[in-house]
């Protein structure tokens, strides 16, 4: 069994895999993929085929965090809802296999852009896969999760009174040094929390461009991934998550398209994905957009700090980790720009 988080025992592992998949034949290579700041992704190449394993990274963990049984708990429930998921084959919660709770899934072939002003496509080719994006996320807030057996997936009612008072409490845990702009967003962010509207779906909780799998040719996702994070929640959530890299700069180290032309790039503006996503879902419109903005920088800013303090710690699963750390502040100083720029 190894503890190094970049590393498997392929052969343990091929063993493991044959009596638990059918089909599956070994010898095993495994190539870590990059990224994956949370839960370490390895791609496994088996005579049987290519597989996808996400573990938890091992060591002492923060609480409710890697939650690895959550992510394969939902690609097994979402496969024949129409919101395109990898095939979930099996969840590991054996230690000794190699040395953390792991899942595998199927691999899926297909383009992943890893920044949001696709600069590999053309402006014609933009439109699109950005209508497809919108499309996607739509078609997971419609999903009935009690149909599906997600009713208990997460606690109905007061989603983001109970999502700042975590990330609060993970942000205590994590924190390094005093962030002000930090404790000027949470402040704000309890005093001006809207009333409950009682809309409730699956939140994916990370919905970028680069967790979706596109088609090789089409502006056609394949599947979405990284489902860490997901819960049941307010589908307006992942919306603002979204939209927040329309305010993110280019050269941060999950890059956004502040500064660009995007009339030029052919990428919608905010209030046009706004307008796709109510049409799609049936909504009059949104009110409170300046808090889920808000709300979104903060929980992305807490989650950065968590990442920091990991790599301080010597548990981070990435060597960009201290990259993704050092966002927190600047996260959090643009959310509180977002506000003032509202109240004024």
């Amino acid at each position: 069994m190894t503890t190094d988080i970049n590393t498997l025992d392929t052969e343990k592992l091929a063993a493991y895999l044959e009596t638990c998949i059918q089909g599956f034949q070994g010898p095993l290579l495994a190539e870590k993929f990059a990224g994956g700041q949370s839960n370490p992704t390895f791609l496994l190449k088996a005579q049987s085929g290519q597989y996808v394993l996400r573990r938890q990274p091992p060591g002492v963990l923060l609480k409710g965090a890697h939650a690895v049984d959550r992510e394969f708990r939902v690609l097994d429930a979402l496969k024949n809802t129409g919101v395109p998921v990898a095939h979930a084959y099996l969840l590991c919660e054996d230690p000794d296999v190699i040395g953390s709770m792991f899942y595998v899934m199927s691999f899926e072939q297909g383009r992943i852009f890893w920044n949001p002003a696709l600069p590999e496509l053309s402006s014609a080719q933009r439109v699109p896969v950005y209508n497809e994006l919108i499309r996607v996320m739509a078609t997971l807030h419609d999903v009935d999760v009690h149909a599906v057996g997600l009713g208990d997936y997460g606690r109905a009612g007061n989603y983001f009174e109970r999502q700042v008072g975590m990330w609060t409490k993970q942000y205590r845990a994590s924190e390094t040094e005093h962030n002000p702009a930090m404790e000027t967003l949470i402040t704000w962010l309890t005093v001006n929390m809207p009333a409950d509207d009682g809309q409730l779906s699956m939140v994916h909780g990370d919905y970028r461009i680069d967790n979706l799998m596109f088609h090789p040719d089409e502006a056609r996702v394949l599947a979405v991934l990284d489902w860490e994070l997901s819960t049941l929640g307010h589908p307006l959530a992942d919306l603002a998550y979204f939209c927040m890299c329309l305010r993110l700069p280019s050269s941060t180290y999950i890059p956004g398209l502040a500064g660009t032309n995007r009339q030029e790039l052919g990428i919608p503006t905010e209030d046009e994905i706004i307008t796709q996503y109510c049409a799609l879902r049936g909504l009059d419109g949104i009110d409170n957009w300046s808090f889920y903005l808000a709300f979104s920088f903060f929980r992305l800013a807490a989650i950065a700090q968590g990442v920091l303090k990991r790599a301080l710690d010597g548990n981070a699963s990435s060597d960009q980790a201290v990259q993704v750390g050092e966002m927190a502040g600047p996260l959090a100083r643009l959310a509180v720009e977002l506000i003032e720029q509202h109240q004024g």
